[in-house]
This record gives structure tokens, sequence and C-alpha cells, in this order.
């Protein structure tokens, strides 16, 4: 018999359900199954369970019709598991490394109907805070199984269902399911712990409990936290039934009752203001009907106090207590910030003291009535026009024609600006007063930390590219690659974003986990592929004279990705050995990244003429057009280029030591866009062979466009603008 059967929900955790698998699969013990439940979810999860389940025969994918909710559906992965113990998970958590050896090895010396396993609490910022096992005891709870009564205790470690593995027989004799609706945890974990014969604690960590900012339960407003109340009622109707056998733990779970009552009330980001009154009577009301004769223990100090006025139904005064203690609070951090206030305005230079000005307009600006015709675009700090916004903004300007779109550039960029386009220089009186008042503001990187999300404004991310290496959040676990990176300004800024533009799924499910916030995705393909699909064969002549390439020769186009923690590396490649290898037919285009911009070096000459530096080429889509192969590394351009359908040339030389300090999301060398060569002979030696176009790397090809490619149909933008600018709903895909 399966040990183990681990019951794993997925409801809206596309960005971190494969995290939550892999934690499960890539443990050191195999005699386990996973029964993956999508909850009819509207994201991406039920592609992902399908995924695993095609890849791995412990996973069997459930597919929902309907959204029945947390509790039923795991309910429904428990009646299709066949281990001896279940394991319920959560999609968006994930276990600790290694630690299913040491679970295994309890399970089969005590055989618990419960065992307890600890586990942190993992922050948006990459920090842990340990959970209250080791206040709750003391000394190390030992390897022996207990029943609750003898250590009543146990109830104050946190009573959710995926600390606990439980052994199936057991729930089934006792007929314990999960009940529909929110904290569905309670009337499931204090029964299971009041009926146990067995119960058993690891002092381990096992799980990361993941601390969401944006879609969890514990950060959502609303009336639905009422639903606690009959949770709790359903604890005590159970202990009535159960009789005497349980009267003696009333007292414990009393507490824990009244105690859970208030950490939901005193959580300002469940309850509303205009609830709190309602939640706090129907405290008092279960207080008086569900206090044990003989009392219960209370704590002490101001949570005592805070029972007290619960059990008189003291509301003002209770509400009295909070608004104190908040203001002791803001008082507290006020005081930090002014200690950490440095550098007087007398010390500042001209070029400072400017900058103050200029956003003390930018402020008064702020103050004037947004310009409902305004929009805003920009792109690569400020490079110029390119990317998705100029795709979007030509988009705009043939279907809403009544908005006037203004570009900010650099002023070192402005020649670049295509004829007619309206623009401001960035750090212009213009430039901040443009800012201040658009109505939308489009950009495919974040626009300064000064900027203010106005009401009636609406924030555009288009973002560059799918990502290959980790991005946002991610990149904190991976600190060499991320630098000096503030990861809380970062959240701050993504925090104003209305809409957030995605390629593919698998971007729509990276930038969940990257950049969580409350914005709405527009998986619609990318605006600036639109000219990839729409460019004519005369479009592609008329580039290559342009260029001066003639139409016979073959033309390679190398554009390697920066490496953000090794600024000054280059990839080792001799433009002049490459072109022997092309032969005499051949035209090599080498691209660097934008952001070499910043540091330009003169380059070694080359003496060929089979060589061009097209690096400060505006339109990267352009030069797509006119090449026959690839050759990137790590860079987004394979997404694009594959929208071609033309042969790709992963060449990434520093493969192992990039994927361990800058961190990636997918083996590229196991999943390519066609060829690989880790050494520059190996990329000379697929050219000569004719490899870069065989039908392994065909077939490659075919793969990763199959995966990355298929909304890029040359309407991106058009959907975007229909959306954003016309409020035209997108068609949602059916996922039930």
């Amino acid at each position: 018999m399966t040990l183990i059967s681990f019951v794993v929900p997925a409801f809206r955790v596309q960005g971190y359900l494969r995290e939550c698998l892999d934690s499960i699969l890539g443990q050191p013990f195999t005699d386990l199954e996973i029964i993956a439940v999508d909850d009819c979810s509207p994201d991406d999860s039920g592609e992902i369970i399908d995924e695993y389940a095609a890849g791995d025969q412990r996973v069997r994918a459930v597919r929902l019709t309907e959204n029945v909710g947390l509790g039923p559906a795991r309910n429904i992965g428990l009646d299709r598991a066949v281990g001896e113990y279940v394991w319920f998970v959560d999609g968006d958590d994930w276990l600790a490394p290694e630690c299913l050896p040491a679970v295994v090895e309890r399970l089969r010396s005590t055989r618990p109907d419960v065992l307890i396993v600890d586990h942190v609490r993992t922050h948006w910022n990459d920090t842990a805070t340990r959970s209250a096992m080791r206040e709750v005891f003391a000394e190390q709870p030992g390897e022996e199984t207990f029943r609750l009564r003898d250590r009543p205790e146990t109830m104050r470690l946190l009573h959710t269902a995926w600390n606990r593995v439980v052994r199936r027989r057991f729930l089934l004799d006792l007929g314990l399911r999960f009940a529909p609706g929110w904290y569905e945890d309670v009337s499931f974990s204090y029964p299971a712990l009041m009926a146990a014969e067995r119960i058993g604690v690891l002092d381990r960590v096992c799980v990361n409990y993941r601390q969401r900012r944006a879609g969890a339960i514990t950060r959502t407003r609303g009336e639905r936290h009422f639903e606690v109340f009959p949770q709790w009622h359903r604890v005590f109707r159970l202990m009535d039934r159960w009789g005497p056998g349980v009267d003696a733990l009333r007292p414990a779970v009393f507490e824990r009752m009244i105690w859970h009552y208030l950490t939901v009330l005193g959580n300002g980001q469940r309850i509303a203001p205009e609830l709190r009154p309602a939640f706090f009577a129907q405290i008092t009301a279960d207080y008086a009907r569900w206090l044990p004769p003989e009392g219960y223990p209370a704590p002490s100090g101001v949570e005592g106090l805070k029972h007290r006025l619960v059990a008189t139904g003291r509301w003002r005064t209770f509400s009295a207590l909070r608004a104190a203690n908040r203001a002791r609070d803001v008082a507290r951090r006020s005081a930090r910030t002014a200690r950490r206030r440095v550098v007087p305005v007398a010390r500042r230079n001209a070029r400072r003291a400017r900058d103050v000005l200029l956003r003390e307009y930018y402020r008064a600006e702020l103050r004037r009535p947004i310009d409902p015709t305004l929009a805003v675009y920009a792109a690569y700090w400020y490079r110029g026009f390119a990317c998705n916004p100029a795709a979007i903004y030509e988009a705009a300007r043939r279907l809403v024609p009544g908005v006037r779109g203004v570009w900010i550039v650099r002023r070192d960029r402005v020649a670049t600006l295509p004829p007619g386009v309206e623009y401001v220089v960035a750090g212009t009186p213009a430039y901040y007063r443009t800012l201040a008042r658009a109505r939308w503001l489009v950009n495919n990187v974040n626009f300064p930390d000064f900027v203010r999300k106005r009401p009636g404004s609406v924030h555009l991310q288009t973002h560059h590219g799918t990502p290959v290496k980790v991005m946002g959040l991610d990149q904190q676990r991976y600190p060499i690659g991320a630098g000096r990176m503030d990861f809380a300004g970062l959240l701050r800024r993504v925090d104003r974003w209305d809409y957030s533009v995605t390629s593919n799924s698998f971007s729509t499910q990276m930038w969940d986990r990257a950049y969580p916030a409350r914005y709405t995705t527009l998986e619609v393909g990318y605006p600036r592929n639109d000219r990839l699909v729409t460019a004519t064969p005369e479009d592609v002549r008329r580039l290559r004279a342009e260029l001066g390439i003639g139409l016979a020769e073959q033309v390679v186009l190398y554009a390697p990705t920066h490496r953000e923690h090794l600024p000054n590396y280059r990839p080792p490649f001799d433009p002049d050995h490459f072109v022997e290898a092309l032969g005499p037919s051949g035209r090599l285009l080498m691209r660097s990244h934008y952001f070499h911009d910043r540091y330009r070096r003169p380059r070694r000459a080359v003496d060929r003429q089979q060589v061009t530096d097209v690096s400060a080429y505006q339109r990267v889509e352009d030069l797509y057009l006119v090449a026959d192969v690839l050759i990137t590394d790590y860079s987004s351009a394979m997404f694009d280029y594959a929208v071609l359908n033309r042969p790709i040339v992963i060449y990434a030389p520093d493969w192992e030591a990039y994927r361990l300090a800058r961190g990636v999301y997918f083996d590229i060398t196991a999943e390519p866009p066609g060829t690989v060569a880790m050494t520059f002979d190996e990329l000379l030696d697929l050219f000569r062979a004719g490899a870069v176009s065989s039908d392994a790397a065909t077939r490659a090809r075919q793969r990763f466009r199959a995966r990355f490619c298929t909304l890029d149909d040359g309407h991106a933008a058009e959907r975007v603008v229909r959306q954003v600018f016309l409020g035209e709903p997108a068609v949602p895909r059916d996922r039930c």
C-alpha cells in the first residue's frame, strides 16, 4: 500500500503550484501519490496539473467542472486517495527539502492517528517566522504518542490541515470531512485531535506556509469572514454528540475559539470597519452560548481584558482600546522614521535642489484634473520608441484617435523618435506635468518611485519579454544576481499597476509569483510581435536593402543578454572565426543588450565586411525579420523570434554559473527552441554541419512554439487597446 497520499487542491495558484508539486516529487522518498484537484480554477492551475500527471505516474489529476471551495475539494481528493496516511497540502505552500524521510520514519515507528509537523511562515521578502511549536512545547515533544486530554496545550499549535499527516482509516471510521466555506480547517483539525488515540508531534520544519500579498483570504476584506462562526459551531455541536468523553476539553477548546475570533477581528485586512460591531456582537453571543460551566483558562494582561470586554458585550470600550494600541504603534513607527532622517536641505547640491522644486511642481500638478484624452508612453527607462508600448501606441492611434499619445524620452534619444511622435524630455517641467495629468500610463518597465497612482488613472505594465531568468520577488533567492534591489520599493511600484500584459500562460504564472498584487492580467500575446506576424515579404526585402543586406545572404543575428551580476562579462565569441564557418554568403549581425549603452567601450575592429554591429538599431523587430537564424543565450529574444518559425540556436557557455547565480525558471538546455551549444567550438560545428536546421532542431522549435507562441496572431496590440482604452472586456477562457 502507498504510505502517503498528498491531496493538493488548486485554485488561483498557478504561480506557486509548480513549486508545491516539485517540493513533494523531489523528496528522497517515492512511496507516495499526489491527488491534485483543479477546483475549476480560472487560471492555468488545471493545465499545470495535467502536465505533471502526464510526466509522473505518481500524480493523479482531478478536474472539477464547477468551483466547490477548498474544503469540498479536499474531500474529493480524500475519496480518491489510497495511501495509509493522507497529507493535505495547499497549492501555494511547499515542503521543506529532505523533510519526508523524517516524517516517514516517525509514521512507521509510532503509527499515529495524527502526526503534527512544524512549519514556518514564509513572507514575500524571503524571511521566515517560526511557528509556536517551541512556545507550546517548552521541552522537546518527544517521539511518544499521546491523547489530547493528556496534553491539551497541543491545541495551541496552528489548527490548519496542512501541518498534520492523518491516518486515512481513522478519518473514514470517524466520518470526518471538511465543511464548505471559509475557515474549514477549524471543524476538521480540532475534532481530529479530540478523537485521536495516538497523536504525535515532529519538531521539524516540514511546511513552508506562504504569506501571500494578494489572493489569500487573510488579506481579503468581506462578509465571508463571518463564516468562521458556523465552523466553530460545528465543533461544539460535535462535542455535544460525543458526550462526556470530551467534556474535559471544553475549556481549552473554548479558549481557542475566542482567541481565533479576536484574531480575525483584529486583522484590519479582513473585517471592514462597518462590519466590526456586528462581528464583535457575534463573538459575545458565542461566548455566552458555549462558555463551559467550570470556566476556562482566560489569558492575562491586555488579551485577558479583551476577553472580559467580549464577555460583557462592551464594544465601544473594546474599540477604544484597539484605537489606543494602534496610536501607540504609529507613534513608535514615527519616532523610528524621524531618527532615520538624514541630509538637511542646506547640504544638497544645486541639481538636487532643482529636483526638489520639480517634484513640488509635480505635486501641484496632481491637484489639477486628469486630462481624459492624455496617454503617456515610455520604454526601457526612457530609451525611446520601442517594444510593446510602441505597438500599443500605434494601435491606439488607429482605434482611439481621440486619445493624445505622448512619449517620454531621454534627451540623448530624441533623435531616434519616428517623425510626428509627440514627446517630452525626461526631467523637464513638461515631463512632470505630463506624468501628473495623464489618464493612461503605459510602460514596459516601472515608472519612477515618485509617480503617484491617481484615482481615475490607468497604469498599464506591458513587460518586455517572456522570462528565462527569475524576476521580481523570486530574485530574493539569488542575492548575487539581485544585487542591491529594493524589493519593498519594487512592490510599491507593482501596486500601481492596473493591467499586466503577458504573452503566454507561462509568463502569467511567473508574474503571479514574481509580482504579487491586485492587477488584472491581459494574457493576449505580445503587441510588439504583431509586426512579426503581419510583415510581408516586401517588408523584409525593404529592410534588408536598408541594412545593406543582399537577398541571397544567410543572415545570423547574435543577441546575448546582459549579466546583471557580471556587468563587464562578454560571452566568448569570435566574429572572425564565426563568419569563416558561415561561408562567403553569410552575414553576422551583432546586437548587445540595451543596458550596455550605459558603459560603451570601444570594440575591437572587425576587418570582415560580413559583420555588422546593430546594437544602436532602434527596432529589434526589424532585425528579427531580416535574420535567417537567431543565436542567443538567456534572452527573451528567443520567444519573440520563435514567432517567425525560423532556426534558433542557444549558445550558453556559462549556463551552470548563470543558473546558480542569476536563477532561471526553466532549463533552456533541456527544453530548447532549437539546437544548443555550450562552447564556441560546438557553436561553429553546428553551423558547419547544418545542424541548426536539422529535423531534431525543427521538432524542438515546434514544441517551443506550441508552449510559448500560440497567442501571437498579429492582433495583440488591438486586444490591449480595446480593453484598456475602450473598456471592451476580453473574452475569458472557459476553463471548467
